[in-house]
This record gives C-alpha cells, sequence and structure tokens, in this order.
C-alpha cells in the first residue's frame, strides 16, 4: 500500500523515531555512491538529555515503611491540625540520541556539508532545541554547507532563516534551507507544499563541484515502504491539525484512498 499523500505524510510524524533514523540513513545510502571520488557521506549522532513533563511518574511509598516513620516533631502540627503528608514524584529524563549527515573528505578530512532532518525534539524547546542551534551556530562559523530539511508540522521554525525573513506566500508545512559554504550570508529557501510531491533538493559540495540531488520523495517512499505503514490510522486526530484550507482536501484525498 502507499500513502494516500503525493508528497510528505503528515501522519508519519507520530513515528518519528523511527522515520527520522530511515531518513537519515536513507540519505545517506543514496548520496553515497553519487559523491567525487574523495568524498565520504557519514551518518553522525548527538546526544543530549531530554526531560519529559508528560512522563511524570507517581512514587508509591511501601506500607511498612511508612508504618515505620519517626513520630512528628512537635511543630508538626497546631492543635488537631496536622501537616500534610506529600505525594513524591520522580520527572523522567530520557537520553535521546539524534543522527545527521556529514560530508567529509576522505579518511575523516575536512567538512564539507552537513546534512539535518530536523526532529520535534528540535522545534519544541527544551535540550533538543538548545543542542541543535548550539550545532547550527557551529556550523555557520565555519566554510561548510548546511543543509536543513524539515519535515514536521509541529513546533516553531528554527531554519537558519529566521521565520520572519520569509513571506508568508512561502510559509508551507514543510520547508528546506540550504546555506552554501562559500556564501554565507545567502539562504538557499525550498518551500514544500503539503499538497505536492517532495522536490529534489540540490545538496552543495565544495564552490566548483557540480551539486548533488536527494531526491526527498523517493526518501519518503522508501520510509514508507520499508517500514511498512501501511498500518497507520488515518482516522486518528492530528496534531497539529490541517491548515483550514488542507483539511477539505485531506479529508477528501483520506475517503477515497
Amino acid at each position: 500500500m502507499k500513502s494516500p499523500f503525493p508528497g510528505m505524510d503528515p501522519f508519519l510524524e507520530k513515528h518519528w523515531g523511527d522515520v527520522h533514523h530511515r531518513l537519515v540513513q536513507y540519505a545517506c545510502d543514496t548520496l553515497q555512491p553519487n559523491l567525487p571520488a574523495d568524498l565520504r557521506a557519514r551518518v553522525e549522532e548527538r546526544v543530549f538529555v531530554e526531560r519529559e513533563p508528560g512522563r511524570v511518574r507517581p512514587v508509591i511509598p511501601d506500607v511498612s515503611i511508612s508504618e515505620m516513620h519517626e513520630p512528628s516533631p512537635p511543630f508538626a502540627s497546631v492543635g488537631e491540625v496536622g501537616v500534610a503528608e506529600p505525594l513524591i514524584f520522580e520527572v523522567s529524563d530520557s537520553l535521546v540520541t539524534e543522527g545527521f549527515l556529514e560530508i567529509r573528505e576522505k579518511g575523516g578530512g575536512k567538512l564539507i556539508t552537513v546534512i539535518e532532518f530536523l526532529s520535534p525534539s528540535n522545534k519544541c524547546g527544551g535540550a533538543g532545541q538548545e543542542k541543535y542551534l548550539e550545532k547550527q551556530a557551529e556550523v555557520l562559523r565555519t566554510d561548510a554547507s548546511l543543509v536543513e530539511i524539515d519535515l514536521v508540522r509541529a513546533g516553531q521554525r528554527v531554519l537558519a532563516l529566521p521565520v520572519d525573513q520569509i513571506p508568508s506566500a512561502h510559509r508551507w508545512d514543510y520547508l528546506a534551507c540550504i546555506s552554501p559554504g562559500w556564501k554565507r550570508k545567502s539562504r538557499e529557501l525550498y518551500p514544500m507544499p503539503l499538497r505536492d510531491r517532495l522536490p529534489g533538493l540540490p545538496v552543495p559540495l565544495r564552490q566548483h563541484e557540480p551539486r548533488v540531488k536527494l531526491d526527498l520523495q523517493s526518501l519518503r517512499d522508501r520510509v514508507y515502504a520499508a517500514g511498512r505503514y501501511d498500518d497507520l490510522d488515518y482516522a486518528s486526530e492530528l496534531q497539529p491539525s490541517f491548515r483550514p484550507e488542507d483539511a477539505a482536501w485531506a479529508a477528501e484525498l483520506l475517503k477515497k484512498s
């Protein structure tokens, strides 16, 4: 079964950990045979601790322990009014690993290009966004090219091109931004509307070399097929919801699938 959506499937966002892993690896596999003989594409990782406010679990005290509490000190109560016993909680911290692509000169040499597929953790505050913006700034201080591919609808824009500089007519659900290393202040924006097939991106290498094409539609198709995402529940609620102008179109599309 194929995805009912012509381009990016917004329901894949519910399984972004797996989808992201596949996108990065398949992009590496696609680019590798098309690179010059002295360049190599490699999957790299960054690791950070992300506190998950939605995953707070209560710690239930053992009954026998609570029965062995020392008597409360004199100031613990006034008259017959006792001090309330607290419920103790542990806040869950998760170790998150995110992959990205680097193109380097053979043997782990000079960094040529960094390719990032953005994740919700990069766009929704917290350690993930902080870590991403640090990496973005680090790359932009070098002469390496930066390719950012945002196929996630949730969260705020964190591309190297500030959102207030993007004309409102081009603020589509999905965007890609390329900053060539030899034109550090230049930004190439590739809007990707929900209703369109995903484009091929011209990935920059060194200044006087031809760019290599990264076919995003082929990547998405491969992710969908290899991940067997024909079991996606298209009747479930989508967050964030569709734009008003896309809601009727999407409903009709899913009705036909």
